[in-house]
């Protein structure tokens, strides 16, 4: 037998070992995963960002305006999955139409308000200045959404209702009063 046989104590420089604190070098950090809304918001972002280099000639960010906002809402109505029957369609106005028709299928009002939610946000993440300057809060464009959305109502046939929320009354704020001074002396008579 060998006497070069030896157990290490020590971890060898190149491993350290779990207690030895000072050897520790820092873990890079992990991202953390966007929420969808943030992945929604870069696809979003990207894809609005292509469209304006496919213009011709192509257009950098500084250079667009609402104008070009509203064509690239229109643009979007290609890939639509909404149908909005015309005025002279049969089905004009019928919320379920018993059956087909060649009337275009649009981007939904829903979808387009939530899309320029998100680039109105991710056009202030990059840079792109002040809320008052942003073109994806002009007034023209809010002027565009709701024509939609009204066109889109009249062509279904269902009239858009903004829901109303519902207040607090002074009954409500008494009746929640009653009710923790009856539960307080029911309480109290059991206790007893």
């Amino acid at each position: 037998m060998s006497s070069e046989h030896h157990t290490p104590t020590k971890d060898p420089p190149d491993h350290p070992s779990s207690s030895s604190n000072h050897l520790k070098q820092p873990l890079p950090s992990q991202p953390q995963p966007l929420s969808r809304y943030e992945s929604q918001k870069r696809r979003d972002w990207n894809t609005f960002i292509q469209y304006l280099k496919s213009q011709n000639p192509p257009l950098m960010m500084s250079q667009f305006d609402y104008t070009h906002v509203l064509s690239f809402l229109r643009y979007l109505d290609q890939f639509g999955k909404t149908k909005v029957h015309h005025q002279a369609c049969v089905f004009f106005g019928q919320p379920d139409p018993p059956g087909p028709c060649t009337c275009p299928l649009k981007q939904a009002w829903g979808s387009l308000d939530a899309l320029i939610g998100r680039l109105r946000a991710a056009y202030e993440e990059h840079g792109g200045g002040s809320p008052d300057t942003n073109p994806f809060a002009n007034g023209s464009i809010r002027v565009h959404l709701r024509e939609v959305r009204e066109s889109q109502a009249k062509a279904r046939g269902i009239p858009y209702r903004k829901k109303k929320r519902r207040r607090k009354t002074i009954n409500d704020v008494v009746v929640v009063k009653k009710d923790v001074a009856n539960s307080s002396s029911t309480h109290n008579q059991s206790s007893t």
